[in-house]
């Protein structure tokens, strides 16, 4: 166990600095293949020695070799997110299928967050694949869950469609389409992830609100896709049980 853990840890290590080339060229309709790793700012290849996970920035110091120009520290970050959340799945999980969703939830839900904070949208480029993946994962691995899945799905998508359509300009189609892809990997947990998207957003929005005034914080745009996100994980460890709660006190 020790040793499955650890490696996937170096894997999401791997798996992380590929999510930081999808959240940024993604978006800007650019290859994630070619070119290689350039600086950001002097456009300089990054040599291989100096794109391993984490441990280069460090060396680094968070600058370019070349031009010295400084690199966020979200990309060490997200690698180690990626790396700590992709550990958590294979020490909690004890069958194929689970930890197999929950490392394709990982690997789809951190691009998903990236991108929606910082370009307010939610690719159907992610969303897509990762229901098929979900599909798949489930057909070849426990076909029992499938029905469970697609309900799940159907139920936490039309939810959010129709907050869409009532509150158009609050609600996008991309929060609609991940809510739908997150009932294909969490099943019934879907409900508490909803449940806490919705908390979570509603405290931000107080927070907001409370900083800046309520005329100001109304206007404000906050994208719910990362909160989504969050509920997601959190149902994905123990969904299951809120639900059983539940159930055992009502």
């Amino acid at each position: 166990m020790v040793l499955a853990v650890a490696l996937a840890a170096v894997g999401g290590l791997v798996v992380g600095s590929f999510l930081n080339v999808v959240a940024y060229r993604l978006p800007r309709g650019e290859s994630l293949v070619r070119p290689g790793s350039r600086c950001p700012a002097c456009g300089v290849a990054i040599r291989p020695y100096d794109n391993v996970p984490v441990l280069s920035w460090l060396v680094l110091r968070g600058r370019c070799r070349n031009c010295r120009a400084p690199i966020s520290a979200r990309y060490p970050l997200v690698e180690l997110v990626t790396a700590g959340l992709y550990a958590a799945v294979v020490a909690t999980q004890d069958d194929a299928v689970r930890i197999a969703l929950g490392l394709l939830l990982v690997t789809a839900l951190v691009p998903i967050t990236l991108i929606d904070l910082e370009r307010r949208i939610i690719p159907n480029k992610i969303t897509g694949p990762a229901a098929i993946a979900a599909l798949v994962a489930t057909a070849a691995l426990d076909v029992d869950f499938l029905p469970d899945a697609v309900i799940a799905a159907a139920a936490g998508g039309g939810f959010f469609l129709v907050a869409a359509l009532l509150y158009p300009s609050g609600m996008g189609m991309g929060d609609v389409k991940l809510a739908g892809m997150l009932g294909l990997y969490l099943g019934r947990g879907v409900a508490p992830a909803i449940l806490i998207a919705l908390v979570a957003g509603v405290a931000v929005g107080v927070a907001v609100i409370a900083r800046k005034g309520a005329k100001e914080g109304r206007k404000t745009a906050v994208p719910f896709g990362p909160f989504l996100a969050l509920g997601g994980l959190i149902a994905f460890f123990a969904g299951n049980d809120l639900v059983d709660a539940y159930l055992d006190t009502f």
